[in-house]
């Protein structure tokens, strides 16, 4: 795949290299992604090779970015700072946690 490739003409289906590329992430991270569930994937054909339907590829951007955007909003909100809320430390939405700055 190549930037002057329009992405429609990929199809429904993307292999992981596609899907790498357009992530920006490596072959092997695409794996992982698919491999830990994170981005949902189907193997198809004898050889079994995995393919990630183009829709859920974009869904799974959109709520990657919707992920960032409320981890954002929590670390500018009042509460990420309480200690009684995270027992001392900063609790994420992510489920992250980090020390408060004093």
């Amino acid at each position: 795949m190549n930037d002057s490739v329009p992405s429609d003409s990929l199809g429904r289906f993307l292999t992981l290299g596609d899907t790498a590329e357009l992530l920006n992430v490596s072959a092997a991270e695409a794996l992982d992604l698919v491999r830990t569930g994170e981005l949902p994937a189907i193997r198809i054909g004898t050889g079994r090779v995995w393919r990630v339907e183009r829709a859920v590829l974009e869904s799974y951007i959109e709520a990657k970015y919707e992920e960032a955007r409320r981890i954002a909003l929590w670390e500018q909100s009042d509460f990420a700072n309480l200690p009684e809320l995270s027992g001392g430390q900063i609790i994420r939405p992510d489920g992250r946690t980090s020390r408060p700055a004093h």
